[in-house]
């Protein structure tokens, strides 16, 4: 329910529009295909590291134990200022949403609740989370679900609201509008829309049984999820044009026509939008609670593992780890605040930081788990005492990373190709990659790290 929480979200229920509207209906099932193979790679690579070292906090530790550890501590803190940073965004997102009940109340007021809350939920138990993060799920899979079955009734003309059929897959352009250009546009939006899947990883060590849990997480989420995305996407592809201007209303200020609440309206249901915009503020709610977890979490391993400040190690009686949570908070806040001042350059830098650290994530993951199997067998052991053995091994490891690779560098290819090129544009977008680099470098040179070899990879369960 965890990566459940941190992937269904906005991309989803807003965004998913967006990626129909420039690929056609037929592009973006596509897409979220492509998206989905190279998540599932991602996953059990996941799963077969989690399982045999179950620990909390990042996949930045296996990185550091099977790689490099200068490559760990720039995978380490990348994640770490990536879901920071999210939790910014969401607290922006949650102002936004509750101006459609209260348009004159503040937006920092209903930010500033809603970032005690969160926090509330965090320090007090790790249940607490568990139960709340529980509840926000519950929330947008039944959604998705009423969605998708009111979509299925309407397309096969039991339900009224619309007669076409089919017909919207084949109107002009569809079902592939732009041809493979523009899948390979959306694939950038489609792979952040599937980000917080490796959640699970993350919580491992304080999961009941790993050897068991993670993996069969790791698969009912990866098929549900893909199930959840490529249902909703065939149903909006059917009954909305990909011509229609209102797919392209993909922020949290447009709920009104979000693709979701034009369904709904669609099907005769008048009370459309106010019930989206719940289901909405649940999301960012359970996304800002998610990243707020991972986050300190993260951070608290970086210190474990003298990679950060020996203070953020302190754990209360809980378990929780007070330091990095109060310290991720307050970034969370910080950069939160730089939306609030000035023209908001800042933020979106920022913005452009953590959408590209998700991706440099999964890149670490792949890499990881490919060195992770050749230190295994490298030192005599064999697979068939592995808790969970990931299939497909190299290729699936291998497709990952390239498909990553592809996504990273084509994350904002139109700025190369126009007759100046955009150099303002580069910049916003790759921020993340010179941030990443100078974290490697600066570690390597300082700390004299050598890449770890095979023989001597540490499969310890201990930090």
């Amino acid at each position: 329910m965890i990566a459940m929480g941190g992937t269904i979200g906005t991309g989803l229920f807003l965004a998913s529009g967006a990626t129909i509207h420039d690929a056609g209906p037929g592009g973006a099932l596509v897409a979220y295909l492509i998206a989905g193979i190279m998540v599932y790679f991602l996953m059990t690579s996941l799963a077969e590291m989690a399982t045999l070292i179950p620990i909390s906090g990042s996949f930045s530790t296996y990185t550091s134990r099977f790689v490099d550890p200068a490559l760990g501590f720039a995978v380490g803190w990348n994640y770490w200022y990536n879901n920071a940073i999210i939790l910014a965004l969401e607290l922006s997102a949650s102002a936004l949403i509750m101006k459609y009940w209260f348009p004159h109340t503040p937006g920092i007021v209903w930010s500033s609740i809603f970032l005690v809350l969160i926090f509330g939920l965090n320090v007090l138990s790790v249940k607490g989370y568990g139960e709340s993060e529980f509840w926000f799920s519950i929330i947008k899979v039944a959604t998705i679900i009423i969605f998708i079955v009111i979509g299925l009734l309407m397309i096969f003309g039991i339900m009224s609201g619309h007669t076409g059929g089919f017909d919207n897959f084949t109107k002009g352009e569809a079902p592939f509008k732009g041809g493979f250009l523009s899948i390979f546009s959306v694939f950038m939006i489609v792979g952040f829309a599937f980000q917080g899947t490796e959640m699970v990883g993350v919580t491992a060590g304080e999961s009941e049984n790993p050897e068991k849990n993670i993996p069969k997480a790791i698969k009912q989420i990866f098929w549900r999820i893909l199930l959840f995305y490529v249902l909703a996407i065939f149903v909006i592809g059917c009954l909305i044009s990909y011509t229609d201007p209102n797919l392209l209303g993909g922020d949290v200020d447009s709920i009104a026509i979000s693709p979701f609440t034009l369904v709904f309206k669609h099907a005769g249901l008048a009370f459309a939008a106010a019930a989206m915009n719940t289901v909405i503020l649940t999301s960012v709610l359970s996304a800002g609670n998610s990243s707020l977890y991972v986050g300190s979490r993260v951070l608290w391993v970086l210190a474990e593992e003298g990679k950060a400040p020996k203070f953020l190690r302190k754990v209360n009686k809980g378990g929780v780890p007070v330091s990095a949570l109060i310290a991720t908070t307050l970034i969370g806040a910080l950069c939160f605040l730089t939306s609030l001042f000035g023209d908001g350059t800042v933020y979106n830098w920022l913005l452009n930081a953590a959408g590209l650290a998700g991706y440099i994530s999964w890149l670490g993951i792949s890499i990881t788990h490919y060195r992770f199997r050749k230190a295994y067998i490298a030192q005599g052991r064999k697979l068939k005492d592995l808790p969970y053995l990931a299939k497909w091994f190299p290729l699936g490891p291998v497709l990952a990373t390239v498909l990553c690779l592809v996504a990273m560098l084509g994350t904002n290819y139109q700025a190369f190709f126009q007759e100046k090129i955009d150099w303002y544009g580069i910049a916003v977008s790759y921020i993340g990659l010179p941030l990443f680099i100078l974290g490697y470098l600066g570690y390597k040179v300082v700390m004299k790290t050598k890449k770890v070899k095979l023989e001597e990879a540490d499969f310890s369960r201990e930090l």
